[in-house]
């Protein structure tokens, strides 16, 4: 059966953008709400219909509502936006005439050149200052630990915010670049220490625990305003 990757529905919460996605690998039907897009994302086994996945959906319809009026609004890269930079607020200014390219002016990330070129130029400014700060800090944690990530990538993840393979390839999300310091400390450290231990172990929290003293904080950070990164561009 062929579903429509995404169509608005009328809810009895009101009108949600609902993707509908089907998984070799699901075993049951679940909701989730994806904050980037602000979408309802219904995942369906094989073997499961959409009216199966429409009941479900309309069963959750209280849920979903509450859920989807607690996210942030979306931020986009224009004129005027404001979004954190290293946890302190900046704001976009555009500035046709200046110096090209994109550059900070206290707390403001001033963009030149014309108006339909801005939304690129910050995300790309924005990738390229996450991929120098994160790989600093992988750095220093990886000389600490004594081991050698073989290769490092930003890019623009939807579940984690960093991820390590068996090859020993880090992967990082380009919006904690707008997270305090001390988060994007404890994400490096995290994935750092899978480079010893690919697993959740005691000894794999020990080695983050000694690369960062700010986990505990950083969790409870990420858990409260990782949404509002997700929201933004």
């Amino acid at each position: 059966m062929n579903l429509a990757q995404s169509e608005i529905l009328s809810l009895p919460g009101g009108p949600a953008r609902v993707e509908w996605r089907r998984s070799r690998r699901a075993r049951r039907i679940s909701l989730r709400i994806d904050p980037r897009g602000g979408a309802v994302v219904v995942t369906l086994p094989l073997r499961a219909g959409r009216t199966a996945g429409m009941a479900l959906l309309m069963d959750n319809a209280d849920w979903v509502a509450r859920r989807l009026a607690a996210l942030p609004g979306p931020v986009p890269f224009a004129d005027g936006a404001r979004l954190p930079l290293h946890g302190l607020d900046h704001r976009i200014r555009h500035a046709p005439e200046a110096r090209a390219g994109v550059r900070l002016e206290g707390r403001e990330i001033v963009v030149s050149g014309e108006a339909a070129f801005l939304p690129r130029r910050v995300a790309d400014f924005l990738r390229a200052e996450a991929r120098r700060t994160l790989c600093e800090v992988v750095a220093a944690k990886a000389a600490a630990a004594q081991v050698h990530p073989a290769r490092i990538t930003v890019k623009d993840t939807r579940s984690r915010w960093g991820s390590c393979a068996s090859s020993g390839h880090l992967a990082f999300s380009w919006r904690l670049v707008m997270a305090p310091p001390m988060v994007q400390d404890y994400v490096a450290a995290h994935e750092v220490a899978h480079l010893r231990h690919m697993n959740h172990g005691p000894r794999f929290w020990a080695l983050v625990d000694d690369l960062t003293p700010h986990r505990a904080a950083a969790v409870a950070w990420l858990h409260s305003h990782g949404p509002r990164l997700l929201r933004v561009g």
